[in-house]
């Protein structure tokens, strides 16, 4: 029986249940996939009409597995974990000081530099894989690219003693440096998938509704990281506090957007790969796990950090712990992750 790591359920009428130390989901008397506790890492729960029993939720928090819910769109729901996660206490209060001191300036300012950074590296990398092939392409990317650096002296030019002050800066300048990232990217995404540019919400073309979909199982890695790190996922920096959202979720993302999904989903559209949207401009049940499966092996990845190669996943809880450990005055400075590509 082959290892499962990620069990993804999306089957209409599936039942997740628990099983002599394996979670089984079945169908209609019939099993579809088992899989041991023992390797299990996280369960999504992909689609509607599935039901969980109260012994899977009870067996998947009592070994620190998690269970995310998506909806079609890709936009989570719900996660379940174990309530003990959520214990500690200073960290937290460190973490709600800091949005009225430097400390929270410091972390906006190098959040939008892990972005902005690896948004430009990126097209580095897709223009190194095309200087042969398509000489042209790849200087336009290189050009590109050096456009999207450029926005890391605005950064730099920044000043405020707290976010509040800064906050409509940092936005506008990442704002400036997306739309050069996605013009590029529009380049290498073939003309078959009709990008129309990118489209955070409504979208009703593949490459966008599977981007969309990337970064809500992003999302609640990030979500559950910063939990295990004893941080408040509602109390971001850059992004404003409105109740329900998890802004803290939305500041550390930006790191990783381009290096776990924007690759992930252009890589599946340049090798052509079948993403297919319903009529209400939603991925299809296959189109959906496909994207999961990648994204989920992107995660595994191994990149260089901090002196040794470690999976994606790993880089994210380091990522999250940091922040804690800056806020708490043990680190003095927050490094963004910069991924090498």
């Amino acid at each position: 029986m082959p290892i499962v790591r990620h069990l993804l359920v999306s089957e209409y009428g599936a039942f997740l249940g628990k099983h002599h130390g394996r979670l089984r989901v079945s169908r209609d008397g019939q099993v579809l996939v088992e899989a041991p506790l023992l390797h299990l890492e996280a369960v999504l729960i992909l689609g509607a009409g599935v039901a969980l029993s109260a012994d899977a939720v009870e067996a998947c928090c009592a070994d620190g597995i998690p269970i995310y819910f998506l909806d079609p769109a890709g936009r989570p729901y719900a996660a379940l974990y174990s309530a003990g996660l959520t214990g500690t206490v200073r960290t937290r209060r460190e973490q709600l000081l800091a949005y009225r001191d430097r400390r929270g300036v410091e972390l906006a300012i190098a959040f939008a530099r892990g972005k902005i950074t690896n948004q430009a590296n990126f097209l580095r990398y897709a223009a190194k894989y095309r200087e042969r092939a398509a000489p042209e392409a790849a200087r336009r990317l290189h050009q590109a690219a050096e456009r999207v650096r450029g926005a890391l002296e605005d950064l730099q030019g920044l000043q405020g003693d707290t976010v509040e002050e800064i906050r409509e800066q940092i936005l506008a300048i990442e704002g400036r440096a997306a739309q050069r990232y996605w013009e590029a990217l529009g380049a290498v995404i073939p003309e078959s998938y009709g990008w129309p540019g990118r489209i955070p919400r409504g979208a009703q073309d593949p490459i966008n509704a599977a981007l969309n979909y990337g970064y809500g199982i992003l999302y609640g890695q990030v979500e559950r990281s910063l939990v295990l790190a004893g941080l408040d996922p509602y109390g971001g920096f850059i992004h404003a506090d409105r109740p329900g959202k998890p802004s803290l979720v939305l500041d550390l993302i930006e790191e990783f957007r381009a290096v776990v999904v924007d690759r992930t989903v252009v890589g599946m559209a340049t090798k052509g790969m079948k993403l297919e949207v319903d009529g209400e401009g939603r991925l299809t049940e296959e189109a959906r796990r496909s994207v999961a499966e990648k994204i989920l092996e992107r995660l595994d990845a191994a990149e260089r950090y901090e002196g040794k190669r470690q999976p994606l996943r790993v880089i994210l809880q380091s990522q999250a712990r940091h922040i804690a450990t800056f806020l708490r005055g043990e680190r003095a400075i927050y490094e963004p992750f910069i991924a090498r590509w």
